[in-house]
């Protein structure tokens, strides 16, 4: 429940830009607007005796140039309001939903056939914000790793058990050069979540240790200090563990392969089922009278139950992080304290999840006390979670060691070659765990996150000189050492980086920093020099960070960078770092679903990540610009005709263009073009834009958004009104009808109306980078709906005072003017823009036009969803899937992506002889079809 609050209302970076350009239209809007005000009140005046001025009519008034001004001024509002884009909101969130619904939920490249889960996209707002993360941050265990906990390894009394060889380490073998034998498995069949190998603790062969008493209290540890649940039968065959988390359910697990057995729960007891424990091959059920549970939390990191054994022992079991147990151990037995950290490290250097477990004798009179206060602290109606943790330590204190567990949770598919792959997108990776120093620095490398080329700066708090102090036990002491520490630590490699970076070819750098540090690093008086350091590192790693210090570090960088930032993770504890980020990515895992229903994304498994960001959040990220850039264009091409209309009629407001022609112009003659290209334009395949990750450091550098690309937009905007206004005008001065009369006003406006239209749409089809029948059909489609319009409009009949452009079509058609203009006109306004586009492609390309150049030659054969491997190597699933993305219903020709044909798809499939399980709406639409007779072909 800490981590549950509401998901907070997120709007992406570009988003907010074109809120500024809308601003930046109402100030070029304000301004025509005062100009025209100001000469409408300076134009009016009485020596024009030939327009009838006179005071009947206040805009007219020569006698009050300020009321003249002013009503002009409302007037140009009105005339001039066009310019403002509103219609602009509306397609793009249409774009947005599209995209999110029809592409990223269908993309079969992010569906994972093991658990049957789609990507989901929770929300429209973000997809362009996908094309522009310059930061990820990632939690490690069930985000880089599967989150399918194995028992490994353990240390029991200074001595370490266990055989395997972890992935981590055979990974560290391989990037030294070195060889590791693994040794085969004794055991003939393994448990899930029990992979441990030693005959030594197996089948009561722990009672011929050295330390059979440590064995003993080790495994009582772990079949007693948990929550778990069990179900079903009562033998170890049969009986399954329900566990709030996969490592509780792998302890319990690896208690009941020791010969305890844990298969019965009530509120106050815990039965335990122990095998050689007064002699080899007696069992015997033992009941545990569980007297308190002091539950593990992020800021606890530890766990605590006080049991009675049947004979009135009183025990108290606790494990946790060996951070916390090591603070709370009884003076003594230091042989057995640095032996077993040792042995953590070991352990943490196989990249293994360790926990320290110790145990505590208790007094009845000592526990009678505890208790009371425990019992005020758990009633009271006031911070009861901080009494409880205070009481908490009370009794959490003179430990001891019995020893610690190493878990395995290998990397899922993909991991180090998504992090690869990401990285030469110039996205910058940080990983956040809570896992032990040595453990994240060797997952690092076992995902390719942090290499052997790498400069690593460590800053860590399990250093000797904050150990002696720790060890006086002077708290406040111990703060200013370490905040003294970390501030020159950072001051060191704040140096050394600079030093890197003054050189020419400086290796990558990576810093790992953590908890105890980072707590003291994120201090106002540092976090800059932190922030400053950080952003010049490829990699970094924060281990033993709580969920707070998650959201802090991606805090730092969002605000204090003012970089893009990405987070993902799976679990409750990562939903206040996938909120503080401007997107967060939720893994459905092992861990719930609070991570998903918290973020704006979810996906099945980290390497979906390169498909999300690299080709869907280009994609609509390059799209989106297209669509704001284009859509300011237009309209301020079509308002600067009114407003050099303006300047010939003194200002006084005089509409260039009918009432009707000005408000369909957005919603008719060019909403579809636009539409279109925010949908299915792409620069290059999916498969490219996977080849080349470089091409998305377009989108981290904003290339495609910048001021100087709308200022270059509005330059051809102005030189294209000018075009449309003059050369109309210019041209109609001589023109006549075919009744030899002049053309007017409206025959003008109505030329100028059609050669907007037509430029525009052919504008839009020279920014697209791949032209389909949609294309062809909305462009096409827009410039005839048009004339369809102007040739009805035309042929009605209106009261006289609209009679604008009755007939006007009809005598502009007939005339060779209207077809040599509606030819020359556009093929001049779009000369410059023709020119523009050749000389930066050819001098200043950007990069995907270098990619579209060195594959021109090849065919656009790649699709989403398609499997790029030749079908002899596919696995019969694979066959399966494959089979079914070639389905008719299932591929688009020109998009690239796999949509969802419900109505079609098991027909298609039953025809290619593949099995496709029938959805509701299917039959429902079948079923719903009438049959139809069929016509025999002559």
């Amino acid at each position: 429940m800490m981590n549950s609050m509401k998901i907070p209302s997120k709007r992406s970076t570009l988003e907010k830009k074109l809120d500024k350009l809308i601003l930046a239209l109402f100030s070029v809007l304000f301004c025509m607007c005062l100009l025209g005000a100001i000469g409408s009140g300076i134009f009016i005046n009485r020596k024009y005796y030939y327009l009838r001025f006179d005071s009947s009519e206040k805009q007219f008034d020569p006698d009050n140039r300020f009321v003249v001004a002013v009503l002009t001024m409302f007037t140009l509002i009105t005339l001039y309001s066009p310019i403002i884009p509103i219609s602009l909101y509306v397609s793009v969130e249409m774009i947005k939903f599209i995209q999110s619904t029809q592409f990223i939920n269908n993309d079969l490249c992010m569906y994972h056939a093991e658990s049957s889960t789609p990507a989901l996209a929770r929300t429209s707002n973000l997809n362009e914000e996908l094309g522009q993360v310059e930061y990820i941050f990632s939690d490690k265990t069930g985000t880089l790793t599967r989150n399918l906990m194995e028992f490994f390894k353990c240390s029991i009394g200074g001595e370490v058990y266990g055989t395997g060889v972890s992935e981590i380490e055979m990974g560290t073998a391989q990037r030294s050069g070195g060889k590791i034998e693994v040794q085969k498995a004794t055991n003939a069949a393994l448990e899930k979540g029990f992979n441990f190998d030693d005959a030594r603790l197996m089948r009561g062969a722990w009672r011929n240790e050295p330390n059979p008493d440590f064995c003993k209290e080790f495994f009582r540890c772990l079949a007693i200090c948990h929550t778990v649940l069990p179900e079903g039968d009562d033998s170890p065959e049969k009986i399954r563990y329900q566990a709030a988390s996969p490592d509780e359910a792998a302890l319990v697990t690896a208690a009941k392969n020791f010969g305890f057995f844990f298969y019965k729960r009530s509120p106050t007891t815990i039965y335990v089922r122990e095998s050689h424990v007064e002699k080899m091959g007696k069992v015997q059920d033992v009941p545990y009278e569980i007297l308190n549970v002091l539950e593990f939390n992020s800021t606890r990191k530890r766990q605590s139950v006080v049991c009675c054994y049947p004979d009135g022992r009183l025990v108290l079991y606790c494990k946790g992080a060996d951070s916390v147990i090591y603070e709370r151990l009884a003076d003594g037995n230091n042989d057995l304290k640095r032996t077993t950290r040792e042995h953590l490290e070991q352990f943490g250097a196989a990249g293994l999840r360790t926990l320290c477990l110790a145990y505590r004798d208790l007094s009845s009179d000592s526990y009678e006390n505890w208790n009371e206060k425990y019992i005020q602290a758990k009633s009271s109606l006031r911070d009861r979670e901080k009494k409880l943790d205070e009481v908490a330590e009370l009794i959490e204190k003179d430990l001891v060691l019995i020893g610690c567990t190493a878990i395995e949770d290998k990397l899922q598919e993909g991991v180090p070659a998504c992090i690869e792959t990401l990285s030469r997108a110039g996205i910058k990776i940080w990983v956040l765990t809570g896992d032990k120093l040595e453990t994240a620095i060797n997952i690092a490398y076992a995902c390719k996150l942090i290499s052997n080329n790498m400069k690593q700066f460590i800053i860590s708090s399990e250093t000797d000189a904050i150990r002696e102090v720790e060890d006086r036990g002077d708290q406040v002491e111990l703060a200013r050492f370490m905040k003294e520490t970390v501030k020159n630590e950072l001051k060191r490699c704040h140096e050394e980086v600079q030093q890197y970076l003054c050189s020419a070819s400086g290796p990558k750098l990576a810093l790992v920093i953590d908890g105890k540090c980072l707590m003291y690093a994120l201090d106002p008086s540092l976090r800059v020099m932190l922030l400053n350091m950080s952003l010049y590192c490829s990699s970094v790693v924060c281990c033993r960070v709580s969920p707070l210090q998650k959201a802090q570090v991606t805090s730092l960088v969002r605000k204090g960078a003012q970089r893009i930032t990405l987070s993902i993770g799976d679990g409750a504890n990562d939903v206040s770092m996938i909120q503080a980020a401007h997107v967060g990515v939720g893994i459905s895992g092992q861990e719930g679903m609070q991570a998903v229903m918290a973020s704006d994304f979810a996906i099945a498994q980290f390497r979906f990540l390169t498909d999300l960001l690299l080709v869907h959040g280009r994609w609509s990220y390059a799209r989106i610009c297209k669509v704001v850039t284009y859509f300011f264009y237009k309209n301020l091409t079509f308002t600067l005709t009114q407003f050099w209309f303006t300047f010939s009629t003194g200002f006084s407001g005089q509409r260039f263009y009918d009432d009707w022609f000005q408000s369909l112009f957005n919603v008719i003659f060019t909403a579809l073009p636009v539409i279109i290209i925010g949908l299915f334009d792409k620069d290059v395949n999916a498969a490219l834009s996977k080849k080349y990750p470089e091409l998305y450091k377009e989108g981290i550098r904003n290339t495609f958004f910048k001021w100087r690309v709308v200022a270059a937009w509005a330059f051809f905007a102005i030189y294209q009104s000018l075009i449309f206004y003059y050369f109309v005008i210019a041209s109609s001065t001589s023109g006549m009808n075919s009744s030899g009369k002049m053309f007017g006003l409206w025959d003008v406006s109505t030329m100028a109306f059609t050669c907007v239209v037509v430029t525009v749409n052919f504008r839009l089809l020279m920014m697209c980078n791949t032209i389909t029948r949609w294309h062809h059909i909305s462009v096409g489609g827009s410039i005839l709906a048009w004339f369809i319009f102007v040739f009805i409009y035309s042929g009605v009949v209106l009261p006289k005072e609209q009679e604008n452009i009755y007939f006007v079509i009809y005598v502009l058609m007939s005339t060779l003017y209207f077809y040599v203009t509606l030819l020359l006109v556009p093929v001049a306004a779009l000369f410059c823009d023709f020119v523009y586009l050749g000389f930066q492609r050819w001098f200043f390309p950007y990069d995907y036009q270098i990619v579209q150049e060195i594959h021109r030659h090849e065919p656009d054969n790649s699709r989403i969803g398609l499997l790029e491997i030749g079908n002899d190597n596919l696995s019969p699933d694979e066959a399966r899937s494959y089979a079914i993305m070639q389905l008719p219903g299932q591929k688009s020709k020109h998009t690239g992506f796999a949509f969802d044909s419900p109505g079609y798809e098991s027909f298609f499939a039953s025809q290619a002889g593949v099995y496709v399980p029938q959805k509701a709406w299917d039959v429902a639409r079948r079923a719903s079809m009438r049959t139809r007779p069929k016509t025999p072909k002559n």
